[in-house]
Parts: C-alpha cells; sequence; structure tokens
C-alpha cells in the first residue's frame, strides 16, 4: 500500500529514511513499471529535497533521469516509488531491491511466471484435440540469473507440432515490437533445428493491452509467414483463448486518421542565436511549443521561452535540476559549455563520461540534420523531419520516427537510427512505415506542406535503416526477412567512428 507524500515534514523524514536505506545496501536492482531495469550502486543512487519535491535520480545508459516521487511504500525487502516526470504524461512504479534480495525476488517470480506457462500450454491444448505438451519453459532473462518474459510452449500433434509464445509478465502495446521479435527468431530456430513432426504452426497470445498493435504488425508480414501464425487473445486471469482475426494490408489504410497540424513558423531570437554562436558547429535549436530547446550534439541544455514578453533561458542537462540564466548563475553556464565542448567531442578522451555515452542516437541524428545527403546524396538537406511523430498529440505509446525525409525523385523516406545492437530495429523501421503510408495516402503529408510545394511521388515510402556496422543486431537479418517485400527496407552500414563524421559503408536492400 502506497503512503503518501503530504508536507514538508513528512517528506525530509522519508528522504532521510530513504537514504539510510541506499547507505545500508551497496548494490540495488532496479525496476520500472515501463519494463527497463538496471543494477546500481548506492553511489549512483541519490534522493533529495528540492523546491518542496522529493527527488531520485541515477544514472541509466541513456544518461541521467530523475522522478518526484509522490508515495512510496516499504516491505523490508522492496522499495516501491510512485513517479512522475515531464509534468505527469510519464508516472512509472519503481521498483528498488536490495541485490542480496533480488536473487529470492527473481526466484519467486520466475515461479509465478512458470506457472503461467503451464496455464497457457493445458489452455492451448484443448483448443487442438489429441494435441499434447511436449515442452513448457521461459524464454532466457535479459541477464544471467533474471526470468524471462515471454512462455515458450510446443505441442505435439501427429503430424505436426505447434509452438505457442506469449508475454508472461504485463506488457505495454508499446513493447509489442520486442514481443513480435522474440516470437519470430525462437519460430524460425525451432523451426530450422526441429524433427518430424515439424514445427508448422506459431501461436501468438496476447492481453488485449497489446493485441490490437500486434494484429497490425501481422499485416507487415510476408505471406508465407502470416499464413502460419495465428493471434489469439487470453483473458486477464488466464482462463479463456479467443482467436483474433487479424487485419491485410489494404485494410489498414481504412483506419481514421487525424491530420497534421500545420507546421509552426520558425520564429527568430537573438538569445538564441548567440547562443548558438558559441559553438555553431554543434549546437542546433528545435522549436517546440512554448519557445526553443537548444541541442549540443542532440543532448539538450538549454530552453528558451518567453515569460511577460521578455525571453529567459533556463540551462542543465535534462534529468538533473535546471537553472535560470542570470548574473548568478553565469558562472555555471560557462562551466556547462566548457564541460559539453570537452566530453561531448569526437575528439574527447574519455569515452566513459556520462556526456559523451548520454543520448548517442541524438548525436547521430544532429549529424545527419546537418546534412543528411551524407546518408544518401538523393535526399534534400531542407525540410527535414527529426523525432516526428503521426500522431495528434504525441501519444506515449507512439513513438516518434528519428527523421523523415523526402528524396529529390518526390519518394517519402522513413529513417530508423540505431548506435548499438537493438533486435526491434527492423520491426520499428516497419511499423514506422505503415503510419507514413496511411497519411501519405491520404494527402496529408501534402496538405500539411511538410516539405513545402515539392511533390511527393505517389509510391510508397523507402526505408532506410541506419546502425554502426559492428552495431547491427546478429537477428537483424532473419527479422528483415519477415517483412512483406512491398515494404522497401535499406540497410545502410555507417562507420564506427561516425563521432568525427558520417561514412557509408554499405547500403543493401535487405527484403
Amino acid at each position: 500500500m502506497f503512503e503518501r507524500l503530504t508536507n514538508l515534514t513528512h517528506l525530509e523524514r522519508e528522504r532521510q529514511r530513504i537514504a539510510k536505506l541506499f547507505a545500508a545496501h551497496a548494490e540495488w536492482f532496479c525496476t520500472i513499471s515501463n519494463g527497463s531495469t538496471h543494477a546500481l550502486s548506492n553511489r549512483e543512487l541519490d534522493i533529495q529535497l528540492n523546491h518542496g519535491y522529493l527527488i531520485l535520480s541515477f544514472w541509466t545508459e541513456k544518461g541521467p533521469r530523475s522522478w518526484r516521487i509522490k508515495s512510496l511504500s516499504w516491505t523490508g525487502d522492496k522499495l516501491r516509488l510512485q513517479g512522475s516526470r515531464r509534468t505527469g504524461t510519464e508516472r512509472p512504479v519503481i521498483e528498488l531491491v536490495p541485490r542480496a534480495s533480488a536473487m529470492a525476488i527473481a526466484v519467486t517470480i520466475r515461479a509465478a511466471r512458470q506457472l503461467r506457462c503451464q496455464q497457457l500450454a493445458e489452455l492451448a491444448c484443448t483448443l487442438q484435440p489429441g494435441a499434447k505438451i511436449e515442452r513448457v519453459s521461459l524464454s532466457p532473462g535479459i541477464r544471467r540469473g533474471q526470468p524471462g518474459n515471454y512462455a515458450r510452449i510446443l505441442l505435439r500433434l501427429k503430424h505436426q507440432r505447434i509452438a505457442v509464445t506469449a508475454p508472461a509478465a504485463s506488457k505495454q502495446a508499446s513493447e509489442v515490437d520486442a514481443f513480435l521479435s522474440s516470437a519470430l527468431l525462437w519460430f524460425t530456430r525451432i523451426s530450422e533445428r526441429s524433427r518430424p513432426p515439424l514445427v508448422q504452426s506459431l501461436w501468438l497470445v496476447a492481453e488485449k493491452e497489446i493485441l490490437k498493435p500486434l494484429a497490425y504488425r501481422m499485416a507487415l508480414l510476408r505471406k508465407g509467414l502470416r499464413n502460419v501464425i495465428c493471434v489469439y487473445e487470453i483473458d486477464k486471469s488466464w482462463s479463456e483463448l479467443s482467436e483474433v482475426a487479424c487485419p491485410a494490408l489494404p485494410d489498414l489504410w481504412k483506419k481514421r486518421l487525424t491530420r497534421f497540424p500545420p507546421l509552426p513558423e520558425s520564429t527568430g531570437s537573438e538569445l538564441t542565436e548567440a547562443i548558438i554562436a558559441e559553438t555553431p558547429e554543434a549546437i542546433d535549436v528545435v522549436q517546440v511549443r512554448n519557445g526553443q530547446t537548444l541541442r549540443y550534439f542532440g543532448l539538450p541544455f538549454a530552453r528558451v521561452r518567453r515569460v511577460m514578453e521578455t525571453e529567459h533561458v533556463w540551462f542543465g542537462i535534462e534529468g538533473s535540476q535546471k537553472y535560470l540564466l542570470d548574473e548568478n548563475t553565469r558562472q555555471g553556464w560557462a562551466e556547462l559549455l566548457r564541460d559539453l565542448r570537452q566530453h561531448r567531442s569526437a575528439t574527447a578522451l574519455d569515452h566513459r563520461h556520462a556526456l559523451y555515452r548520454t543520448a548517442a542516437e541524438a548525436w547521430l541524428e544532429s549529424l545527419l540534420r546537418r546534412n543528411i545527403s551524407k546518408l544518401d546524396p538523393g535526399l534534400i538537406i531542407a525540410p527535414l523531419h527529426a523525432q516526428f511523430r503521426t500522431s495528434k498529440g504525441g501519444r506515449q505509446d507512439v513513438r516518434p520516427i528519428d527523421l523523415l525525409a523526402l528524396r529529390l525523385d518526390g519518394r517519402l523516406v522513413v529513417i530508423e537510427l540505431k548506435v548499438s545492437e537493438d533486435r526491434e530495429h527492423v520491426l520499428q523501421g516497419a511499423d514506422y512505415w505503415q503510419r507514413v503510408e496511411a497519411h501519405r495516402r491520404r494527402g496529408h503529408i501534402w496538405q500539411a506542406k511538410l516539405f513545402g510545394e515539392r511533390q511527393i511521388r505517389d509510391e510508397p515510402p523507402l526505408v532506410y535503416l541506419v546502425a554502426p556496422t559492428l552495431r547491427v543486431h546478429p537477428a537483424f537479418q532473419v527479422l528483415a526477412r519477415a517483412i512483406a517485400p512491398d515494404i522497401e527496407i535499406y540497410r545502410f552500414d555507417i562507420n564506427e567512428d561516425w563521432r568525427a563524421g558520417v561514412r557509408v559503408m554499405r547500403r543493401m536492400r535487405v527484403n
């Protein structure tokens, strides 16, 4: 049961209690309700009381993260915190478990998920007369000792086997690509290795939360694969299965879509121009609803906002405290710029420094935004849309497209960037393709003048999947072959030292 934090005295008392807990255990295992997990030392955890808010901070692989803590509970072996960030649009539950207790909890979670696997196996058998359960297991965990996320079941009949898989833990709609990637790779592997009777069918089982996006993904797969996959919905109690009809690709174009709002006019600012002039080769500006955000090689570090007809600058790296730029904070501003020049540079000596590692994909995006023709000479340099959202209001479960571009011949291009191995790369690109194509068919992209008066060809967009040569996921080609050939996907391998300048080492059509 969460205990709500009500006043300053209460906040300070809980801050001291949490600080003592952190100090009492050298290592912690952190799980956030969006599915991410982190192994942290107590030196990486910080709890502070700032401006009447209790703030939890720690470093992740994507940089610093901070949450305002609204309520909490401590059970003796687990600290649960109700967090809030991005003005309340993200409200995750953060679970922190001392490392010694984490193993015991992992065993409990694994047992619960194994029980769900067994339930699903017995339920699946009732849909297929004569089927016997041959194997029931969990997928491997992300790290050694962690329980897997997906049930993996083999049913055996006289002349065939059926592979059945489902998330063994609740999932959000944004995690559908992870589930489908895992399922397709597992099905491919066991199909190639099995002896007769062969594995000839794959059943995908999901709860209501991810069912709709999963069914839409089926339309993006090649016909031969779609024909052997069945999708089932399972109820909350895991006691009933019902088959779901998946749409064909033409059915996706019948969905109702909201038109794009008109592009906001780029408003110049003397204050913004003065900041960019500090390091023009590194700093760019992004127009937002209430002003402008300044980025240093893709890393937001300053915000310009107009308040009462006067422009003000707030500075600070995302996840850390922000300061109003004035005479009292000018020294801190100078130190931030000095640190960015020293550590967020292709010539930086310390590649483990947070400013070098944080937001690496945004760094690559910022380099390509300056000259997208380095990726493909056939692309127009401007306009070029970064972090482009295809849904009105920027729904949290719909991720933005890294770059939306236009070729000189009028073809739209969806560009998805990765700087580390990511199994979801292919399916993300295919999903973005269908979102852009749906809007293109309705004329929304032309009507919104996203590319000015340039003509857009009456052809589906291309998909460019970009990653450093040695950072392409080993399963990339297997997943690419699963996508329908109607979706024209190209793989771009770029140089490993892309921070010093992007060079395309290889380009190939993958499906």
